[in-house]
């Protein structure tokens, strides 16, 4: 099946230019020498001056990226099979295909920068440190997990590390992260927060609205649109009249980013944070793809071609580009890569057994986590007569 013009646009060409000095055999894992690499697309950039396409990064760098992006791969296959298992329950949305954006928005920032993002959150929570057993047994609906079971795929969460949710309602979650953003510039930190979005949510009037208080107070606010090019089934040229979402926010600069190039990620997120430190808010467009369907009812497969789908990870899966960078450095051999992906296998083997051993919820835990101490059912004048009635 032929490939459509706007589809052909997905499949752009590789070409990565690269210096490195020297360039001996290094270690498998602790060589930091300095790697400088040309991203394989230009920025481009509204109302700002684009960073570098020269990007730095290390032999352990490229092998760490390899190894978190396999990870979260192999962990998104692995929820598939769960779901049609039906070991897991209710919405599901996976995330293969975008694993660069959160791998390298992880490389330029710290745990102290906020995130805050929709439903497609399970590798976003694992970058932000959490654990795979955390994972599955909250996607199994077990006590183990990082919501003790009680919010599923859409409801991840790690506050300590500055992880501030998934969330199942399109758009609702960008207000939320400039008022996380408003909370860094009020107690003077010298942080930023990063609200994700897709490309479907880019047409929610509470974006506007979100960002022109943001552009107001200039707040430390990194909009990142994850342009997969498809919401919810709905191709982005049928939704948005304008699908350049990076000049969608007209008086606040912008940047187009290669979304499945992990390295321009990383440059771009590290430039957002200095400017939105300095100058208040950015819009960051994610140029990713998704490879599964919106979600487990949707097979992904009715409103675009299955040549579309293989021409995208034959041309540009951040995986494969990491591989053919680090194979061409002679930084780990293909043997090596292979050993890294059967170990990747076997941790989340071993986690999702794990999970399944974690213990269902308690009926009564439904009554935890919904107030705030001291505004429980009797603070709010139930009868106690009610409440033993209702409560186990």
């Amino acid at each position: 099946m032929a490939l459509t013009h706007r589809a052909s646009n997905l499949l752009k060409p590789i070409s990565t230019a690269i210096s490195c000095t020297p360039s001996l055999h290094r270690p498998f894992s602790s060589d930091t020498t300095t790697i400088t690499v040309e991203t394989s697309a230009p920025f481009t950039a509204h109302q700002c001056d684009p960073p570098s396409r020269s990007v730095d990064t290390s032999p352990k760098e490229l092998l760490s990226f390899f190894h978190d992006m396999a990870l979260m791969r192999r962990m998104e296959i692995a929820a598939d099979s769960l779901y049609k298992s039906k070991l897991i329950r209710g919405f599901c949305h996976l995330y293969d295909g975008q694993e660069a954006v959160s791998a390298g928005m992880e490389a330029a920032i710290t745990k102290k920068d906020c995130i805050i993002t929709a439903y497609r959150d399970h590798c976003i929570y694992l970058g932000r440190g959490g654990t795979l057993l955390e994972t599955f047994s909250e996607l199994m609906g077990r006590r183990g997990g990082c919501s003790k079971g009680k919010g599923g795929s859409m409801h991840f969460y790690k506050k300590e590390a500055g992880f501030y949710g998934g969330h199942g309602i399109v758009g609702a979650q960008i207000p939320l992260g400039i008022g996380l953003a408003f909370a860094q510039k009020y107690s003077k930190e010298e942080h930023v927060t990063f609200a994700m979005y897709g490309d479907g949510a880019a047409n929610q009037g509470q974006l506007f609205e979100a960002l022109n208080i943001a552009a107001l107070w200039d707040l430390p606010a990194i909009l990142v649109c994850e342009n997969n090019h498809y919401g919810m089934g709905t191709a982005e040229w049928r939704a948005a009249k304008s699908p350049a979402y990076y000049k969608r926010g007209d008086y606040v600069p912008g940047l187009k980013v290669d979304g499945m190039d992990i390295l321009a990620v990383k440059q771009a997120c590290k430039f957002a944070k200095e400017h939105a430190l300095k100058n208040g808010p950015i819009i960051l467009e994610m140029d990713t793809y998704r490879y599964h369907g919106h979600s487990m009812s949707d097979p992904g497969s009715t409103y675009r071609t299955r040549d579309e789908i293989s021409g995208v990870r034959q041309v540009r899966d951040p995986i494969e580009r990491v591989r053919k960078l680090i194979l061409s450095h002679e930084l780990a051999t293909e043997k090596e890569l292979k050993d890294t992906e059967k170990a990747v296998r076997k941790e989340v083997d071993e986690a999702i057994a794990q999970a399944k051993e974690s213990q269902m919820p308690d009926p009564s835990d439904l009554f935890t986590n919904v107030y705030v101490k001291g505004f429980g059912v009797e603070a709010c004048g139930a009868d106690r007569k009610e409440v033993k009635a209702v409560l186990p």
